[in-house]
């Protein structure tokens, strides 16, 4: 490569005069970002400060699942821990199921036979029987869960309010107290729960995938008190962590897969079942816990007298439980690094699926070593009705028709529990922050899997981006889920966020290593805590020792569009009195007519085929979107290219090179 000598920049814009002493505003998109102010609860340098609080909600739960009536009853108790600096007089929590009454909101947004529709299933949830329990220990509680009456209940008072109910507290609640709230509940499960839970039936019985299955706490946080926002449908889910003990009763003849580490293997095992299940968790290759020719038969469950068993689940440190639950499953695991990675399927899947463990495991260590190390005892894969939703360590993926779509949906929905399962983001608020992050590192996970590039036009790549820009239908990021046309939550949600990582990952910085460094700091500073857009910018900025706010301004906030242009280029011989021999002076007119700035990358090719590759920073777009690049060159040059890669989401590559349709450079 020939080298080249700066000579000078020229700015074709003039700085703008003032004509009075009244400030100027700045309207640039280099500009500084207007962040909240920093404080002891968020810093400035995006890290959680001192005084940074969160609540905690521990849950015992016990419930019964009716084959016959596809009906869910039970009791929960709520250990509730108030960590902010506020008294609190009452609690919100979620009621999900109450998304499938007639009339329900969303029901108005997303019709029956939509994705996030409930089907014209005429459900809801009941609850009963809201109580203060008082003089409790842990213990307690765990005995006024299992026997109603064991403790002194003081009955509350609840208001309904759509898919959210409000408990009024008998008393204050100070700071650093908690509180214990008991309440029965039931519900009938709908089969098309909105694409996030349900149930399918076969020829020996119905499979259930059980999620938004009890009243759940809503998130009090230090940014905006009580997150109330409706459980609409598209918009997922923002929840406090804490601590699960839940008993599941379901007929003898089920096998269930939840959240969490299974408490009473022998009681809902096989001995033989129990010795594959150490056995799988120190193997590398799939073992079969319940093989295909095995499911159905009497001998593969547990024999006694009753005709339901109670399988206990207890799981630490999470902001929600899920479980699956089936006559018919074939279930097999694997292990890794202590880890049980499990898959449980119907014999219909068996084709496919048996390669499921395989694509666990290899997601769970790929991003555990990528970005942070997994926390939880297990992984679990379930096939069912739902096409892919995302629980802490259990995911439910429908696909059974080819390889390429159910690793593509596993790797996804088990990227989720680091986004927003570990990194407990607002996705009722903030998709991209779960989708969008989880759509990114599942980038690489794709390319680990597969071994080779990804090929043109896939997620996160410029051109794909480019494309849809073009189209005029591009979103803000930021915002709400409920609040994009479904038919570009996809794009607004997932895709753009994923690009604009990729991005900033390979083309702008140019340094994948700083990237992440700084992504993975992120993920470690605000591991199990509520991070948001603000704490994200922050970080990012912080590790990487970059002002980026042009950047999350155009991309996050706005939709503007990236376009890069070479305008006209003069190139002339240097005269031998005032040069070296055989040099040329050269200005390159640049230009960036989109109202996304972004560095350039420029090719220049000399009359004999040879070629320089030249960087110029994005300041260089500082005042104005105007830049005259000038050099003295050892050759004549004959073509100038910006982004010759494509690397950059370039909305019109006609503008990219000059001279215009071939020819030479004219002089």
């Amino acid at each position: 490569m020939v080298s080249v000598v700066l000579l000078a920049t020229i700015l074709q814009q003039p700085l703008p005069i003032p004509r009075s002493n009244a400030p100027i505003a700045d309207t640039s998109i280099f500009r500084r970002l207007d962040l909240p102010a920093p404080n002891r609860v968020r810093t400035g340098t995006g890290a959680p400060g001192p005084d940074y609080w969160q609540q905690k909600v521990d849950y015992t739960i016990r419930v019964s699942l009716d084959p016959r009536t596809h009906r869910l009853t039970g009791d929960e108790t709520i250990h509730y821990t108030n960590n902010s600096p506020d008294t609190l007089r009452y609690l919100w929590l979620q009621l999900d199921q109450n998304l499938f009454r007639r009339g329900s909101r969303g029901s108005f947004l997303f019709p029956d036979d939509t994705r996030f529709g409930g089907g014209a299933f005429e459900g809801g949830m009941s609850v009963s029987d809201v109580a203060a329990v008082r003089g409790t220990t842990p213990a307690g509680r765990q005995r006024a869960a299992a026997v109603p009456g064991a403790a002194r209940r003081v009955p509350l008072n609840w208001v309904v309010n759509g898919t959210l109910v409000r408990v009024d507290l008998d008393q204050p609640l100070p700071p650093r107290t908690a509180v214990d709230v008991a309440m029965s509940f039931a519900f009938n499960v709908p089969e098309h729960g909105a694409d996030r839970m349900g149930r399918e039936r076969f020829g020996d019985g119905w499979l259930y995938e059980m999620a938004q299955w009890y009243p759940r706490l809503c998130v009090y946080d230090d940014i905006r008190g009580w997150n109330i926002e409706q459980y609409l449908g598209q918009g997922e889910f923002y929840l406090e962590y804490g601590d699960f003990d839940y008993y599941l009763t379901v007929p003898r003849s089920f096998v269930v897969a939840g959240t969490g580490t299974l408490v009473n293997r022998a009681e809902v095992l096989t001995p033989e079942q129990v010795q594959r299940l150490d056995l799988a968790l120190r193997s590398d290759t799939t073992v079969p816990i319940i093989s295909n020719s095995e499911v159905g038969r009497p001998a593969s469950r547990p024999q006694g007298a009753s005709p339901t068993l109670t399988w206990h689940f207890r799981a630490n440190s999470v902001r929600d439980v899920a479980w699956s639950a089936a006559p018919n499953f074939i279930w097999d695991a694997s292990g890794w690094n202590d880890i049980l990675m499990q898959s449980f399927y119907p014999p219909a899947a068996d084709s496919i699926w048996r390669r499921s463990t395989e694509i666990v495991r290899h997601a769970i260590k790929h991003y555990s070593e990528k970005w942070f190390p997994y926390p939880y005892p297990t992984a679990i894969n379930v096939n069912g009705p739902v096409g892919g939703m995302e629980y802490p360590m259990i995911v439910f993926c429908r696909n059974r028709t080819n390889l390429e779509g159910l690793f593509g949906v596993t790797s996804h929905e088990l990227g989720h529990e680091w986004f927003p399962m570990i990194v407990g983001n607002n996705e009722r608020l903030y998709a991209w922050q779960d989708e969008g992050f989880n759509t990114f590192i599942g980038i690489y996970s794709t390319i680990a899997w597969r071994r080779q590039p990804l090929p043109t036009g896939s997620r996160g790549g410029a051109e794909q981006w480019a494309a849809f820009a073009r189209s005029g239908y591009d979103q803000p990021i930021m915002l709400p889920a409920d609040r994009v046309p479904s038919p570009l939550l996809g794009q607004a949600g997932y895709n753009k966020p994923a690009t604009g990582l990729y991005l900033l990952r390979h083309a702008i910085l140019d340094d994948s290593t700083r990237f992440d460094f700084a992504f993975r700091e992120y993920v470690r500073r605000w591991a199990f805590k509520h991070p948001t857009p603000a704490d994200f910018f922050r970080t990012m900025e912080d590790a990487l020792g970059e002002d980026l706010s042009w950047f999350w301004r155009g991309w996050f906030f706005r939709t503007d569009r990236v376009d890069l242009a070479v305008d006209s280029v003069q190139s002339r011989p240097d005269s031998p009195a005032t040069s070296a021999p055989g040099t040329f002076t050269s200005r390159v007119f640049l230009s960036s007519p989109g109202t996304l700035p972004m560095p350039v990358e420029l090719r220049l090719t000399y009359t004999d085929g040879s070629f320089d590759r030249l960087r110029l920073p994005v300041e260089i777009w500082y005042l104005g979107n105007r830049y005259i690049l000038l050099r003295r060159l050892p050759k004549q040059l004959m073509r100038v290219e910006v982004d010759p890669d494509q690397v950059f989401p370039d909305v019109i590559r006609e503008n990219n090179t000059w001279p215009r349709g071939g020819g030479r450079v004219a002089p």
